[in-house]
């Protein structure tokens, strides 16, 4: 084999070597999950929901624009939800307190919310709900604990 099939050879090898050290990250993001703790839930009653968003669209009030949701049940005024499989990138969270289990955030006839509500960053909301850009959060993948309080107006 000549001089320059060897180095070939070599750089091949060395370039192979290489993409099997970097498959597994970029094959894909099972392995990233963002888990969310929510506390100060006023009781033990109903259900807590929770969306995440990738973009200001819809954030928070339509959960058909969030990327994923999840709901969980609470304990000791306590929840968590889980959102698995999620790529690096900028996200929010959004949550509330379902207390009667209608499946919905009830609001008044203003539309102020009856029920607890919060956001990642315990972004807060001044005149309206709390914007994307005061709760979002950059994500570089692995495990991410979030914890949110949830806030009753």
């Amino acid at each position: 084999m000549s001089r320059g099939n060897r180095r070939l050879c070599s750089v091949l090898v060395f370039l192979l070597v290489q993409f099997e050290l970097c498959w597994p990250q970029a094959q894909s993001s099972q392995g990233n999950v963002i888990h969310v703790e929510v506390g100060g839930l006023r009781n033990n009653k109903g259900q807590v929901f929770c969306a995440l968003y990738s973009s200001a669209d819809g954030f928070p009030k339509d959960g058909q624009k969030a990327i994923g949701h999840a709901t969980s049940s609470i304990s000791d005024k306590q929840a968590s939800c889980e959102f698995p499989g999620i790529a690096a990138g900028s996200y929010a969270v959004s949550v509330f307190h379902d207390e009667n289990s209608k499946g919905k955030l009830d609001a008044n006839f203003i539309g102020i919310p009856r029920e607890g509500v919060g956001a990642s960053n315990d972004a807060r909301a001044h005149l309206g709900p709390p914007k994307f850009d005061a709760a979002a959060f950059h994500f570089s993948g692995g495990r991410l604990n979030l914890k949110i309080t949830m806030n009753y107006l």
